[in-house]
């Protein structure tokens, strides 16, 4: 329903959507409490002191980060399908997911940075790191032929593969940061850290949002092909800068919240996509209520298949993404063929028709 309705439409179902799972992570866990004590915990007037610890303490963080940092990648996603025009594209595509785990694991080693805020602020610088290099590498890659987003999408995977294997050997070095490390690989919304961190990185995501939304028109002009871009005045190097910063706010307030959580960045575009009609000042804003939905029914669902023990949310995602991610390649290759098969058939059409002319 969500992917052919108005956008309108689409933004209601998303946000009862949301509305619903942030009741369900309100109301599932461990421990058993009803919907009136979960109630009067958020109204203020429960007397049961271990209900306040769990909805007010637990919960309640737990739904809120999720959804910010599900909101989070799903819009540093859309932004960098729009900018390298791939939709299979991710954020971890520019290196900021990759540049963020080496982040917290050089804090974690080097610094002996193991707490929620010391390592926010290691994520972050990582993550700004990896996209700086990666922007540096796609320059010097297209300095001398104007490659477009071709440079950026393998200068994103060369830096990615390289931070990786860094991370790799630091963690071989210095088995103490492993535990770190397993928080941030695995992705999961359990415990205060993510509360914590949200504390602190909540002003970057605003302002990675309000660059993102700002940019929905440019970002339209930008589908058209780079030549068309400049034909209409706009700056390609001022736009693409202006989205991968807001990516790197994003992406990166997400990570250090809770980790790298695969597939929401990717998928959560593709799910509202039509309903947007191809305006990205809709998908925006869309993709986000999507994401947020993704984390936290993802959330819910790791809760309630292994109780009373729980699924991190990154496993339930990689678990339910793989099958998305293939559903999303075979739409691809359809519409390149169906593409194909149409450019074919203008180019006959043009064949027979010129003869004719003369």
């Amino acid at each position: 329903m969500v992917a052919r309705a108005h956008p309108a439409v689409a933004a209601a179902v998303l946000c009862a959507a949301l509305a619903a799972c942030a009741a369900a992570s309100l109301l599932v866990g461990t421990r058993d409490l009803g919907a009136a004590a979960v109630l009067d915990v958020l109204r203020g007037a429960s007397d049961d002191p271990e209900a306040v610890a769990v909805v007010a303490g637990q919960r309640l963080p737990r739904t809120v980060v999720g959804a910010v940092a599900g909101a989070a990648l799903a819009v540093g996603g859309a932004l960098a399908q729009a900018h390298t025009r791939n939709p299979l594209a991710d954020p971890g595509l520019l290196g900021v997911t990759a540049g963020a785990a080496l982040g917290v694991v050089g804090g974690a080693t080097w610094l002996g940075l193991g707490t929620a805020g010391g390592a926010v602020w290691t994520a972050f610088a990582g993550a700004a790191a990896a996209t700086t290099a990666v922007g540096v590498v796609a320059a010097l890659a297209s300095s001398r032929r104007d490659s477009g987003p071709a440079a950026l999408v393998l200068a994103g995977a060369a830096v990615s593969a390289l931070l990786s294997s860094v991370t790799g050997v630091l963690l071989l070095l210095d088995l103490s940061a492993l535990d770190v490390y397993r928080f941030w690989t695995v992705g999961s919304l359990a415990g205060a850290r993510g509360g914590e961190a949200l504390a602190v990185v909540w002003p970057f995501v605003v302002a990675g949002l309000v660059l993102a939304l700002a940019q929905g028109r440019a970002l339209d002009v930008l589908a058209l092909g780079d030549d068309t871009a400049r034909s209409l005045g706009r700056s390609l190097t001022g736009t693409r800068v202006t989205g991968v910063v807001a990516v790197v706010l994003l992406v990166g307030a997400a990570v250090s919240c809770v980790g790298s959580l695969g597939f929401v960045g990717l998928v959560a575009p593709h799910l509202v996509r039509r309903a947007s009609r191809g305006d990205h000042r809709s998908l925006l804003p869309l993709a986000a209520l999507a994401g947020a939905v993704l984390v936290l029914a993802a959330d819910v669902v790791g809760r309630l298949v292994v109780q009373p023990a729980e699924l991190p949310v990154g496993v339930v995602l990689g678990v339910l993404g793989g099958p998305a991610f293939l559903v999303v390649v075979a739409r691809s290759a359809r519409r390149r063929q169906r593409r194909s098969r149409s450019a074919r058939a203008s180019a006959r059409a043009s064949a027979r028709t010129a003869p004719a002319a003369r």
